[in-house]
């Protein structure tokens, strides 16, 4: 009885074997992933978070546009294609062409990165849970927690969170399918309410408003930079190449049962990253009209000030969205470490180092840098990921090299990884570029790198078999 109790515990998720066709997801599972994690949290900060910058209306809705588009092609036609011909996760690759050491570096980085971005959606489902208690939040400047209410706060939804995460990926999926839908609603009626408390009543009113009022295009804020409409197009591509071209959701789209599943992640882009950001730059412009000194962006108290009960239970379903796919991917990227690992614990040890993280609200106040830097480390892999896949054997190399030389490490992706961030870091101090624009660059130097190492450091399979015999 309860070897049978264990086993009805026990999720597969096909972590070390490619998802079985009979296993894969229909089409509106990925809407609805897409449309809520990308409909939710971190658009209550980015939003604010483009004010804040000294963004003008028009780079907003211009950039925003087409940063979004660019995003979607990035999903369509260079990650979803990789993730159905091989339907592995993201590790396993990396394991297959880097071999086991390698493989457990990058997760170590991954996972501890995936737990940055959780923390900050856990924070911001925190702050929801905040209101009714009468927590003061902490200001923009903040770094550390401004009482000890807000730590067990946040480490209770923490709990809630990765509990949902552990469970496992349909676990992720319905939770998702059920809540995006309400979500994306209640963006657009807070944001349609938000527009009638600032004076909107004609389309004219709003393009104003929109210039004269909320994207005034001035000075931004101490401490943030400038951002103009480049810095909008990138931030919108890249603030996700962890995702498409750092090749993050190969793990998702793995269970998809054809490559143009990867169109789902325009409801995400178009919904989220372009109706929400510019709701939630409503909602914030709303509570600098009202007290223009209260410049903290606490997602709970502005969305409580617009929506009441409704704008609340959005912030805290809104978090737990964004966070439960998140700390999935950390739990898979732990557990690969050490495959015979429960994944259902691995994830909530994940879920638990998020939570510390996220008492310290410094991490939301400068979300847009965190989000470019956490896509700048994790890019270099996903480059090394798409010439193994499109040129090796075109060029008469193997694929999957580690794997099939029997080797634990394989140097060429991990040279490339690392000289292409030192080359990203060089950049900026040389010539002053700045985070959000080194992706693309950091890209083309690792996948370049990786190719040319490759060329020069692999050897015959046949031969390197017939020196081990």
């Amino acid at each position: 009885m309860e070897d049978k109790q264990a086993d009805s515990n026990i999720v597969i998720e096909y972590e070390r074997q490619p998802v079985p066709e009979d296993k894969t997801k229909p089409f509106r599972t990925f809407l609805g992933i897409f449309s809520s994690e990308h409909v939710a949290a971190t658009e209550l900060l980015i939003g604010s978070l483009f004010i804040a910058s000294g963004s003008s209306a028009f780079d907003v809705f211009v950039g925003l546009l087409i940063g979004n588009t660019l995003a979607v092609l990035s999903w369509t036609f260079v990650t979803a294609p990789i993730a159905v011909k091989k339907r592995l996760t993201l590790y396993y690759q990396i394991e297959k062409i880097g071999g086991t050491r390698l493989v457990g570096i990058y997760n170590l980085v991954n996972g501890a990165l995936w737990c940055f971005i959780g923390a900050a959606m856990i924070y911001v489902s925190a702050t929801a849970v905040c209101v009714p208690l009468r927590i003061e939040m902490p200001k923009l400047t903040a770094i550390g927690p401004n009482s000890i209410w807000l730590v067990i706060i946040i480490f209770a939804v923490g709990a809630v969170i990765s509990y949902v995460a552990a469970k496992g990926y349909d676990s992720v999926a319905r939770f998702a399918e059920i809540s995006a839908p309400w979500m994306i609603l209640m963006f657009i009626l807070m944001g349609i309410i938000a527009m009638v408390q600032l004076g909107m009543k004609t389309p004219s009113d709003f393009w104003e408003k929109a210039q004269t009022v909320i994207w005034k295009g001035g000075e931004p804020e101490e401490g943030y930079a400038k951002f103009t409409i480049w810095h909008v197009i990138f931030f919108s591509w890249f603030g996700n190449i962890g995702w498409h071209l750092g090749m993050g959701d190969l793990t998702l789209f793995r269970y998809a049962k054809k490559a143009s599943y990867g169109l789902a992640s325009a409801t995400g882009m178009y919904l989220g990253h372009y109706v929400a950001w510019i709701a939630c730059g409503l909602f914030y412009a709303v509570q600098l009209a009202e007290d223009p000194s209260n410049k903290g962006i606490s997602p709970g108290p502005m969305a409580n000030s617009i929506g009441g009960i409704s704008g609340i239970i959005l912030v805290l379903v809104a978090g737990w969205t964004t966070a439960n796919p998140v700390i999935y991917r950390a739990g898979l990227a732990f557990q690969s470490l050490r495959p015979k690992w429960s994944r259902f614990k691995v994830t909530l040890v994940a879920g638990l180092i998020a939570s510390f993280i996220a008492i310290f609200p410094g991490l939301c106040n400068k979300f847009l840098a965190v989000a470019a830097l956490y896509g700048l480390i994790l890019m270099p892999m996903g480059a090394v990921i798409f010439v193994d896949y499109y040129f090796m054997k075109r060029l008469k190399m193997e694929e999957f090299y580690a794997e099939k030389a029997g080797l634990s490490f394989y140097l060429p992706p991990l040279l490339a990884w690392l000289i292409a961030l030192a080359a990203c870091v060089w950049l900026n101090k040389s010539f002053g570029i700045e985070v959000f624009f080194l992706a693309l660059p950091g890209w083309f130097i690792a996948a370049v790198l990786y190719l040319v190492l490759s060329k020069i450091m692999q050897k015959p399979v046949d031969l390197i078999e017939s020196v081990k015999k």
